[in-house]
């Protein structure tokens, strides 16, 4: 059988269910230790993202403690404010 001019044997369902198996972000394996310390990030010095400064913005509101947001924080503090509101509000 061909499909767009390519032979196919029929283990593209096997080959796909194999390589979501092996993907540590579809099956992450729980004895591995995905998660970093902010202060481990490479990146962590560079300024925060759009994404990290919308979040800390929106949880410094609900919390009602507009100071938590500094828009001259980096990646890895911006990280931790936002740890730090999240358990605070309890989640």
């Amino acid at each position: 059988m061909t499909t767009n001019g390519k032979a196919s044997t029929g283990s593209s369902k096997h080959h796909k269910d194999s390589a979501e198996a092996s993907n540590p972000k579809t099956n992450p394996d729980p004895s591995d230790n995905q998660i970093k310390d902010p202060a481990d990030w490479v990146t962590g010095d560079e300024p925060m993202t759009g994404a990290q400064a919308s979040y800390l913005k929106t949880l410094s509101e609900q919390a009602h403690k507009p100071e938590a947001f500094d828009p001259d924080l980096d990646k890895a503090e911006a990280s931790k404010r936002i740890d730090g509101l999240k358990q605070a509000k309890g989640h």
